[in-house]
């Protein structure tokens, strides 16, 4: 990705695009930026007033004329107006900090990178500001509705060793979830070929493919008709645990998701009762053994209440 000339703004980076060279239907390009502009970013967008106000600039940060001739391989610079986004309940607790990393325990509903409709409310752009780390980045997934353990790395020059552990599976990742409690013999391991079809919400196990996704499953609790699981993935996969424990015929309490989407992903009382619990690994630039652990809690449902009827 190109380096942007433009600070953050509130712990935000600048977006870009890039012009292109010959665009079927535009012979000749476009005769300005202006109109490139004003067809590229999304309807509504104030092109206009960004370009009167300088706020559009290039590579080297001048900043571009509302009538300037387009210009094709060019890359362009601007913030964007953010929509309110309502804000995340629960407090994301520093666990650990030092000159290379940052170590979090994320509630759940906040988004750990900014995406989407969650730019503001993410651990990255809230601990940017907080912490004054404007180049903070997460070294790992961990999905929005998740809460636990986030490694984030300080600086731009720390991103390759501790994204390349987890790319390497050099990390022990253990997550607690609360689910149907389901017949032995346990501990078991769940080994399947998951793919996200494109447009598609969930993860679906394929037949007949290799397995690309491992979790160790154990019983660590059970009360009545729900237990405590602790999971252990071995591969990455996105919505991995919570595809396995559906396919079991254990989806996690609260997931909005599986089996079947249809629930609000958004209900902040309906949290999904899965924790990223414990991180371990060794350091890979000073060869420390580290391991941190959430201390998020993961509360039983009430029991349902008897009516007893009345005695006379």
């Amino acid at each position: 990705m190109p380096r942007s000339p433009l600070p953050q703004r509130d712990g935000v980076d600048a977006q870009w695009v890039r012009t292109p060279d010959r665009v079927p239907g535009h012979e000749p390009p476009w005769a300005t930026m202006r109109a490139y502009l004003r067809e590229r970013l999304a309807e509504g967008a104030p092109v206009d007033a960004m370009l009167a106000a300088g706020e559009i600039v290039d590579g080297r940060g001048r900043p571009v004329a509302p009538a300037e001739a387009y210009r094709p391989h060019t890359v362009l610079w601007f913030h964007r107006e953010l929509p309110p986004e309502p804000p995340v309940p629960g407090r994301l607790e520093v666990l650990y900090r030092d000159e290379r990393i940052v170590v979090v325990d994320k509630p759940a509903f906040l988004s750990s990178t900014p995406r989407g409709g969650h730019i503001r409310e993410s651990a990255v752009v809230r601990l940017r500001v907080e912490l004054g780390l404007p180049e903070l980045t997460a070294a790992h997934r961990l999905d929005r509705l998740t809460a636990g353990v986030l490694l984030l790395t300080t600086a731009r020059r720390w991103r390759a060793p501790y994204q390349q552990l987890f790319a390497t599976r050099g990390v022990h990742k253990t997550y607690e979830a609360l689910a149907p409690r389901l017949e032995g013999p346990f501990p078991r391991t769940v080994a399947n070929h998951l793919a996200k079809p494109r447009g598609s919400l969930i993860a679906v196990a394929v037949p007949g493919r290799a397995p690309n996704a491992v979790t160790r499953v154990e019983v660590a609790e059970g009360r009545g008709g729900l237990a405590r699981y602790r999971l252990t993935p071995l591969t990455g996969k996105t919505h991995q645990l919570r595809a396995h424990l559906s396919g079991l015929g254990a989806p996690i309490l609260n997931d909005p998701l599986y089996p079947v989407p249809g629930e609000d992903a958004d209900d902040f009382s309906r949290p999904l009762a899965l924790i990223a619990r414990e991180l371990a690994f060794t350091d890979p630039v000073d060869g420390t053994r580290r391991a941190f652990r959430s201390g998020a809690s993961l509360p039983w449902p009430p029991a349902p209440s008897r009516n007893r009827g009345c005695r006379g």
